[in-house]
This record gives C-alpha cells, structure tokens and sequence, in this order.
C-alpha cells in the first residue's frame, strides 16, 4: 500500500497579499517545500486548487465569511496559481474544486491534465478539462494508484483542510493531519476542527 501527501490549496489568494489570506500562507507554503525535501517516504504527492468559474453564491460583494466569500481564485488568475514558495517539482498531479460550487473538500476536486499550460495563461471560461474524457477524482486517483494512507497540509485548517480531512477517513483511508504544517483563519475555529477530526478517527500530529 501506498502513501500519498496533499497539499491542500496552498495558492496565493490564500497567503499574504491575496483575496482571502491565512496569516502565516507564505511561510508555511516554505515549510512544507522543507517537508517535502525531508521525507521521502511519501510515494505521491498531490496538490488541491480552489478553482472558481461561477461558483453561484460562495462568492459574495457582502460575505458572511462562512458560506459565501469576496471572489477569490478565479479559473486562470494569478490568485488561483500555488505560491511561490511551494516547490512542485515533486507533485504528482493536481485536482482542482469548485468551479460551479463551493467544494471545499478537495475529494471534490477533478484532475487537471499533464499538458495543460501553467496557471495565469489560461483564460478562466477555458476549461482544459473538456475534452470528452471522464474526469478523474482525487478518490480515483488515489485508488487506482493503490494508497491507503494519506497526510494532509496546508490551507486552511477550520475549512478545507477540515473538509479534506473528513471526506478521506470516511472514504477508509488511513489519515494523518500535520499539525505544524496547517493554517487556519480563526484560531479557536482550528483547534475546534483539530478536535472533530480527532473524534472522527483521523490522527493529528
């Protein structure tokens, strides 16, 4: 059995400078590059993107910043891109969510072709993903390259980190969060997703 790393919408509107940015984005974009480079018992890696066309009302002039957002990684924007300072020489393939919903878990997310050219080129009504061929989940994914065990970083921990998180130990993987290598927007909403996660059989280290 296989294990895998997800990397979980680590982009640059969720980081300093961005639409929607979780204090500490940046350097923990850094951090999980070292991580990466440190642990080579990771037989995939794998990157999450939010990836919004019309994403109906998760966008919002008056958000209430729990169900609905002020616009944010829009399909083809430099906002959707992942940060510099994540290395992804390493990622294996990358599943993009919520082009027409909200879609925080990344189980949500479809793969996005090998040859398609790299984030900010692509118009945002482009859709590299029709192309007649079945689109692939990440739950596929992960399956049809038999991984069991899944560890999950990145951004942000009391939303789709959580999400992510639930959606893998309900779907039988073996789930492990890192702690020190997930952010959150509120602090007390974290520790509280931390707990849930605990209590839903994931394990948080």
């Amino acid at each position: 059995m296989a294990k895998a790393l997800i990397i979980v919408d680590l982009q640059n509107d969720f980081c300093e400078g961005g639409a929607l940015p979780v204090k500490g984005g940046a350097d923990l974009a850094a951090e999980i590059t070292e991580l990466i480079s440190e642990a080579p018992d990771f037989d995939f890696i794998v990157a999450t993107q939010d990836w919004h066309i019309d994403p109906g009302s998760h966008f919002s002039e008056t958000p209430d910043f729990r169900k609905s957002w002020p616009v944010h990684c829009v399909a083809g924007s430099k906002g959707a891109a992942l940060h510099r300072n994540l290395d992804t020489e390493d990622i294996d393939a990358y599943f993009r969510k919520g082009k027409f919903d909200a879609a925080y878990s990344g189980f949500d997310g479809l793969l996005a072709p090998e040859d398609e050219v790299k984030v900010g080129e692509r118009e945002a009504h482009e859709d590299a993903e029709d192309d007649g061929e079945t689109p692939v989940s990440l739950d596929d994914w992960l399956r049809e390259n038999d991984v069991q065990d899944v560890v999950i970083v990145g951004l942000a921990t009391d939303h789709c980190v959580r999400a992510t998180a639930l959606d893998a130990v309900t779907a039988g993987y073996n789930t492990t969060v890192l702690r020190d290598y997930v952010a959150g927007v509120d602090e007390d909403a974290s520790e509280e997703a931390l707990d849930e996660l605990t209590d839903a059989g994931v394990e948080v280290k």
